[in-house]
C-alpha cells in the first residue's frame, strides 16, 4: 500500500525531485523510495517565510505505482433512448446534468438562449468597445454560461453535495490541466475553458444528445401538474419526459415566467456590493511580506471577511492578475464582475466586496413578492447606468474617497475596458451597504497591510452575486414541490455557488430523474 505523507517545501524548490525526495525521507525515515505522487497542493503565506504543503502518495521498492484512471466516463449512445430530458441551461449545471444523463442511457436535449461558445466573443468585444450589450448572448448567456468568460475558478466548499474529484476529473478529461486536481484553489483560465466546453459539446452530440443554440424559452405547457413541452421563441415547441431547469442566476425572464405561471418561488437571500481593484504588486507585496514577489510564487490572492454592524462584509470571487468585466444583461444596466487568465499576468487584482441583502432590508420591494429581491437588485444596476451616462462605463471612487464621503478629482488606471466615472457611489449604493462598506474597508486595511489605500479604485455595482431568487424543490426526489418532472437546478434556482458546486447539481439531478423512473437502479 502506498503511503500518503504531508511535507512542506520552499517554493523555489517546488519542482525539484531531490528536495522532494528528501523532504520525504525526513518526514517518514527508512523510506526506499520508488516513485512519489503529489495528490494535494496549497500555498502557506501566513508566516514570514513562505511554504508550499504537499500531500504525497509514496511507492516504495516493489509497489505498483497508480495508473491514471482513464475510464472518467463510461457511455452508451443514447439516440434511440426511450427516455428523454430537456434540459434549459448550458452552463456547468446543464452541461454535467447533460453528461450524466448519457452516462445513465437518457438522452438529453440541451435548450440554449445563447450562442456557440466561440461565437459570444464578438458580443462581449461590443460590450466592451462600443457598449452594446445582446440580451442574449453576453457574459452570463451563451455556451459554458457564465463562468467560461468569468474566470473559471473550481474552488469549493461544497465537498458535501457530492464528489468534488470526480467533477474536476471530467474537467481533466475534457481538457483541463490536471494540475487542477491537486491544487487547493483550482483555476482553469478564461482563456482556456471554450476549447474545454467545445469538447463537452462534442461529446455530447457524439452519443445522441442534442443541443440547440439561440433557443429561448418563452412559456411552458402545463397539464396535471407537468411540464408537457416548453415553448421557444422561434416558435418551436420541445416535448420532454422530465424538465431540468438550470439557467443561471442571471435569467431574469424565466424568474417572470414562473411567477406569471404562478409556479412556486420564493425570494433568497443574495450579497451586493462594490468590486475593488488594486495594483496586483500591492496584493503581492501585502500577502508576501516583500518587495518584489519572486517568480516562483503565484500572483498572491486574498479572502477577507469582517462582521459589521451585525452583518458580514466579505470579499467575493477574488481574481489575482486579473480583469473587471461588463457583466450586464440589459442594455439599460451596469453590472461587473472580475476574471483571471490561466496565467494571472495582468496588473492588478481585483475582488468583490459584498454584503448580505435580507428581506427586512427593501421593504419598499414587497409587493413584488419572491421577485422583491431581484426588482431591486435590477434598480440598483440602472442607477448605476444612468449615472455613468447610459453607458457600460462603471461609476467609480478611490477607496478612502469612498470611505471619507469624498469626490475623487481623478481616478486611476484601471482593467475596466468600458471606462469609469467619478461618482459618489453613495448616489447608486443603498446607506445600508454603503455605510457597512465603509467601516469594512477600514477593518480590512487593518488586516491586512496597504489593502485600504487611495491607490485602490471601487467600482459598482457587484450585485451578481447569486440569484435573488430560489426555485422550492423536494429534498430527497428533488423535482419543484408542485411540478412533479421539474427540477430546479444550480445557480439559478438557488443550489449552487460557483462551476463546481452547480456541475454536483447537475449530475445528482440527473440521477435523481433516473432513479425515480427506474428506482432499482443507482440503489
Amino acid at each position: 500500500m502506498p503511503l500518503e505523507v504531508d511535507i512542506v517545501i520552499s517554493p523555489e524548490k517546488l519542482n525539484e525531485d531531490s528536495s522532494i525526495i528528501q523532504a520525504l525521507h525526513q518526514k517518514v525515515g527508512g523510506l526506499n523510495i520508488e516513485s512519489y505522487k503529489i495528490i494535494k497542493r496549497s500555498i502557506d503565506a501566513r508566516q514570514s517565510q513562505i511554504k508550499y504543503q504537499l500531500r504525497v502518495e509514496v511507492f516504495q521498492k516493489g509497489e505498483k505505482t497508480s495508473v491514471a484512471d482513464n475510464n472518467v466516463l463510461s457511455v452508451t449512445d443514447v439516440s434511440n433512448s426511450k427516455k428523454s430530458v430537456v434540459i434549459i441551461g448550458s452552463g456547468p449545471a446543464g452541461l454535467f446534468a447533460a453528461i450524466r444523463c448519457i452516462e445513465l442511457g437518457m438522452k438529453p436535449i440541451v435548450i440554449e438562449r445563447g450562442k456557440k461558445v466561440r461565437e459570444r466573443r464578438r458580443d462581449l468585444a461590443a460590450i466592451n468597445k462600443e457598449h452594446i450589450v445582446n440580451p442574449e448572448s453576453n457574459y452570463c448567456f451563451g455556451e459554458g454560461g457564465a463562468g467560461t468568460y468569468s474566470d473559471g475558478k473550481l474552488y469549493t466548499r461544497s465537498t458535501k453535495r457530492g464528489d468534488v474529484q470526480s467533477v474536476l476529473k471530467k474537467f481533466v478529461h475534457f481538457g483541463a490541466s490536471e494540475d487542477i486536481l491537486i491544487d487547493a484553489h483550482p483555476h482553469i483560465g478564461t482563456n482556456k475553458l471554450p476549447a474545454i466546453i467545445e469538447a463537452m459539446r462534442d461529446f455530447i452530440i457524439s452519443f445522441g444528445g442534442e443541443i440547440h443554440f439561440n433557443t429561448k424559452v418563452v412559456d411552458m405547457n402545463l397539464k396535471d401538474n407537468r411540464i408537457t413541452s416548453v415553448k421557444c421563441s422561434d416558435g418551436r415547441e420541445i416535448n420532454g419526459d422530465d424538465f431540468i431547469l438550470a439557467t443561471g442566476h442571471s435569467a431574469r425572464d424565466i424568474f417572470i415566467l414562473l411567477d406569471r405561471k404562478k409556479i412556486l418561488i420564493e425570494f433568497k437571500s443574495f450579497a451586493l456590493g462594490v468590486r475593488a481593484e488594486h495594483r496586483q504588486s500591492i496584493i503581492d507585496q501585502a500577502m508576501y511580506r516583500c518587495e518584489e514577489r519572486p517568480d516562483f510564487l503565484p500572483p498572491a490572492a486574498y479572502s477577507l471577511v469582517e462582521q459589521v454592524d451585525g452583518r458580514g462584509v466579505y470579499s467575493f470571487c477574488m481574481c489575482p492578475g486579473g480583469i473587471i468585466a461588463p457583466c450586464a444583461t440589459e442594455q439599460d444596466e451596469v453590472v461587473t464582475n472580475g476574471w483571471s487568465p490561466s496565467k494571472r499576468n495582468n496588473p492588478w487584482a481585483n475582488s468583490g466586496i459584498v454584503v448580505p441583502v435580507h428581506w427586512e432590508d427593501i421593504p419598499e420591494y414587497h409587493h413584488h413578492g419572491a421577485l422583491a429581491g431581484m426588482m431591486f437588485q435590477k434598480d440598483v444596476e440602472q442607477k448605476c447606468w444612468e449615472a455613468a451616462g447610459k453607458t457600460q462605463a462603471t461609476p467609480a471612487q478611490r477607496m478612502m474617497d469612498f470611505v471619507n464621503n469624498k469626490l475623487s478629482k481623478d481616478l486611476p488606471e484601471v482593467s475596466y475596458q468600458p471606462g469609469i466615472v467619478s461618482i459618489k457611489l453613495d448616489e447608486v449604493l443603498p446607506a445600508f451597504i454603503a455605510e457597512r462598506l465603509r467601516k469594512g474597508f477600514v477593518l480590512f486595511g487593518k488586516k491586512m497591510k496597504g489593502y485600504y489605500t487611495n491607490d485602490a479604485v471601487l467600482v459598482a455595482p457587484e450585485s451578481r452575486t447569486s440569484s435573488p431568487v430560489r426555485i422550492p424543490r423536494d429534498k430527497e426526489l428533488y423535482h419543484h414541490p408542485e411540478i412533479i418532472n421539474l427540477y430546479p437546478c444550480g445557480e439559478g434556482a438557488g443550489y449552487a455557488g460557483g462551476i463546481v458546486s452547480a456541475a454536483i447539481d447537475g449530475e445528482k439531478l440527473a440521477a435523481a430523474i433516473l432513479k425515480k423512473n427506474s428506482p432499482r437502479i443507482l440503489q
